[in-house]
């Protein structure tokens, strides 16, 4: 009985092309996804069927052939970029006598190793489980065995209704806790909603720079480098407008071409940020001569999670890269932004992206300059714990001149708290509208 090993780094890659020659970005991202699992890639093949081979994928010619690099390169993996099925996956490994990962289960592989949150590691867990409760073979190393002996039969079981029990099991436990966070998810929603606060939700695909384009509007840390999915779990902080305004961002997982089905639907909770959004940014990188298929692609994975009709601005990020290339503003007819030309990486045109978000959401804030007494000091605590003070002097009598700046729900709220406030901005144009 063939058990497979349980690890293995030296790996032969298969692209197997059945509409025409084969696409060199294709394979390159093939070559990252893989890098990015932590394979060390030792051979690439490529080859063009009409239709896959309903035993072997790749025809019993090609699969012999690649049984002969598998002994001679002493390959411990074989990898595929296409969907095999469960058969076709076990035909395989009992040839080559190795491991043999199809797209879907290289991709599940590096968001196991990404995921750091317990709500991604629970989605990547669900996703995994999904994708082999359809390959509950007999080569599996199985969840559980019955054992056998007199005394310890099972009830009547047979091996794999076993495991299939088991996974379906694991899977409801897991959506149970999904759902416990989601809920967790919707309150912090609606809180965001109630304070008038709008969230910004970047999208793009993986490697265009969400995440440095985040760190860089939100002066946060968002872990952030030149591979595949670095960033897995949502992330979301505050970022401040030009108008003195702020608004929630929400960097996200980059999307793929081919994206398993089993991760879209896995990663609906986490997604949700995008749809429930009041606005996308779309972060494409225009240095990439494939950057009208990946929005295609990004588009499409809208589509599926119900975020295709959000009103979006397209960031086209790394002008950096492209000789020439300067920061700029596109408008429509009507005068919307319709895309911005930046760089995450050095800070080029960011300041045009804030600016086009505040007149966007044209959020009324205003700013004005009070003096407190001495005695105040508890509005004067209020003021800098909610972050409105932008620059204080002190005065000669010991007291505070404080420049602030308040939304209209900031200072209807505030106001709640130290009705003082009203009477030091009296002056607001609109009276007690505010």
């Amino acid at each position: 009985m063939f058990e497979r090993p349980q690890a293995g780094e030296r790996a032969l890659l298969v692209h197997v092309n059945t509409q025409g020659p084969a696409d060199p970005d294709e394979l390159s991202e093939f070559s990252e996804l893989a890098r990015s699992a932590g394979a060390q890639i030792i051979r690439l093949e490529t080859l063009s069927r009409r239709s896959p081979d309903p035993g072997l994928f790749v025809g019993r010619g090609k699969a012999e052939e690649l049984r002969g690099l598998v002994e001679s390169e002493e390959i411990d993996l074989v990898i595929f970029d296409n969907e095999l099925s469960p058969s076709q996956e076990r035909n395989l490994e009992a040839l080559f006598q190795c491991r043999v990962l199809d797209r879907t289960g290289l991709i599940l592989d590096i968001f196991a190793q990404r995921a750091r949150s317990f709500e991604g590691k629970l989605q990547v867990e669900l996703a995994q489980l999904r994708h082999l409760s359809t390959r509950l073979v007999r080569g599996w190393t199985h969840l559980e065995r019955q054992k056998g002996g007199i005394g310890l039969r099972g009830p009547g079981e047979t091996q794999l209704e076993t495991d299939r029990r088991l996974l379906n099991n694991r899977i409801d436990q897991i959506r149970r806790r999904l759902a416990r966070v989601d809920s967790q998810r919707e309150q912090g929603r609606r809180a965001r909603h109630r304070a008038e606060v709008p969230t910004v939700s970047l999208v793009g695909y993986t490697n265009a720079g969400k995440s440095t384009l985040f760190n860089r509007l939100t002066a946060a840390h968002v872990y952030a480098r030149d591979q595949l999915f670095a960033t897995l779990d949502p992330t979301l902080r505050r970022a401040e407008l030009p108008d003195g305004s702020h608004l929630i961002l929400a960097d996200t997982v980059g999307f793929i071409s081919r994206l398993p089905h089993e991760l879209v639907a896995a990663f609906k909770s986490t997604l949700q940020e995008t749809v429930e959004a009041d606005m996308l940014l779309h972060v494409v990188d225009a240095a990439s001569h494939r950057r009208a298929e990946n929005i295609a692609e990004v588009e499409d994975v809208l589509s599926q999670i119900g975020a295709g009709e959000l009103p979006r601005i397209e960031v086209y990020n790394k002008i950096d890269l492209i000789e020439g290339a300067a920061p700029k503003v596109e408008r429509d007819e009507a005068g919307q932004v319709t895309r911005v030309w930046l760089s995450a990486s050095t800070g080029e045109g960011c300041e045009l992206l804030l600016e086009a978000l505040a007149d966007y959401f044209h959020i009324e804030v205003f700013r004005r300059e009070i003096t407190l007494s001495p005695a105040e000091g508890r509005l004067h605590a209020l003021l800098y714990a909610e972050g409105k003070v932008v620059n204080e002097t002190v005065t000669e009598e010991g007291g505070w001149r404080l420049e602030v700046v308040l939304t209209r729900r900031e200072y209807q709220q505030l106001r709640k708290q130290e009705p003082r406030l009203a009477e030091l901005l009296a002056d607001l144009p609109g009276g007690d509208d505010w």
